[in-house]
């Protein structure tokens, strides 16, 4: 049912050629067909699948107007005109969806030989299982940090409190009317050193968070707006641990989105999303991606956004079929691969279960299904993305308990100090 859902729609015309006039419709492209219906009498003028699509270029009709052609196989040429908002938008996510071969046959019909008791499931439960024990790890990892943070917080105030000690201590030293205490500026320039010094470890910690929140996680090719859909331009999206990234086609970045700024991440369909930072008294930054590896992407970005993710009414129609990326043929062609090695081996077609040795009935029958494939896939780029964050709190763990030492010493000294000061002074 849902295959028929289109993943987007332009207003314009058709040129039919048989009575020679243009007819006004709509154009929709859905997972696996371009389709034009006309205005007046609801009928299809032009129904193709993306696998038959020869060739898509922008011409020009009679010299004057400009048109947008499907060169179909048999030498089938489609003219369409007068596109809404414009042709070049319609070619830029006509030519993306036709080049990832957007759900090719060959995996359909590889996605309904799925055996119950395979390999892959016996797979997807293995990863299922790290999968859960990772993300234990995490909250773990999540709750040291968070206790390593309020230990920081404690030896902050521990490090002001011993700074007004310290102050307390000079002046009892040094009373105001006492004409030999120290000079002013000196106490000034070992306050800016000691000042200097928390700046520098702040800094240090913040470069190496920082060169570990940089790892890309997926990297997608995507026709990319700003805003509306009336400038729609191929470029890529970068998932990474803690950022996105929307970039043009010559990987030049147009926005760094970093977690904390993300307000909302709609979800259109599996193939288009909107990307939203609000903003008070300025307008929001909001990108739309289109993209035929989209579902690749969202199951790492509803882990990572989990209460950000907004799924709108228009998605609830692609729940029927499986999300599942329409460019992604490995498995279809292993299965390709497994029928050619069957047919080397010269195999009888009919032959007594009894007679066919292990090896050969492990031949015969495909370990991983494409379905399964897919499946895997998408939970190892979670494990991808659950370790990438690991690693990240890790680092910053280390980096702060570099700091807890270091302020304990610093703390530990001061302490000392105060102490033999104020033995002194009794």
């Amino acid at each position: 049912m849902s295959r028929d859902v289109p993943i987007h729609s332009w207003p314009g015309s058709y040129y039919i050629n048989s009575e020679k006039r243009w007819e006004n419709g709509t154009l929709s492209l859905t997972r696996t067909m371009v389709r034009f219906v006309s205005n007046q009498s609801k009928e299809s003028l032009a129904s193709f699948r993306l696998t038959r699509i020869v060739e898509i270029k922008m011409e020009s009709s009679s010299f004057i107007f400009s048109t947008l052609t499907v060169l179909e196989e048999g030498n089938v040429k489609h003219w369409f005109g007068s596109l809404k908002p414009n042709r070049v938008v319609v070619y830029n996510v006509l030519e993306h969806f036709w080049r990832e071969r957007l759900l090719s046959p060959s995996s359909e019909a590889a996605r309904g030989a799925e055996s119950q008791h395979s390999k892959g499931r016996e797979l997807i439960n293995l990863v299922a299982g790290a999968q859960r024990r990772l993300e234990d790890t995490g909250r773990v990892l999540s709750h040291q940090g968070e206790q390593f943070d309020d230990m920081m917080q404690g030896l902050e105030k521990i490090d002001s409190d011993l700074g007004v000690a310290d102050k307390l201590l000079s002046e009892l030293e040094s009373p105001s009317w006492w004409p030999f205490g120290k000079l002013p500026w000196k106490i000034q320039q070992e306050a800016k050193a000691e000042d200097a010094a928390r700046a520098a470890i702040a800094a240090a910690a913040a470069a190496g968070r920082g060169s570990s929140r940089n790892k890309v996680i997926s990297s997608i090719p995507a026709v990319v707006t700003k805003g509306g859909d009336s400038d729609l331009k191929p470029g890529c999206l970068l998932v990474m641990v803690s950022s996105l990234e929307v970039r043009d086609t010559n990987c030049q970045l147009l926005h760094h989105f970093e977690r904390n700024e993300i307000d909302e991440i709609r979800v259109h369909s599996p193939y288009e999303i909107t990307v939203r930072q609000r903003f008070i008294g300025k307008p929001d930054i909001c990108y739309r991606l289109l993209s035929a590896k989209m579902p690749e992407a969202l199951s790492v970005l509803e882990m990572q956004y989990k209460k950000k993710v907004e799924f709108t009414s228009e998605y609830t129609a692609f729940r029927a079929t499986p999300v599942s990326s329409p460019c992604d043929t490995e498995g279809a062609n292993w299965n390709e691969g497994l029928q050619q090695r069957c047919q080397d081996t010269e195999l009888p077609l009919e032959v007594p279960a009894g007679d066919l040795s292990q090896l050969q009935v492990h031949v015969l029958q495909p370990s991983v299904s494409q379905a399964e494939a897919q499946e895997l896939k998408q939970m190892l780029m979670q494990l991808k993305n659950l370790a990438l964050e690991a690693e990240t709190e890790l680092e910053r763990q280390d980096e702060v308990l570099d700091v807890l030492t270091s302020s304990t010493d610093r703390a530990t000294m001061h302490i000392d100090k105060h102490t033999c000061r104020m033995k002194r002074l009794l």
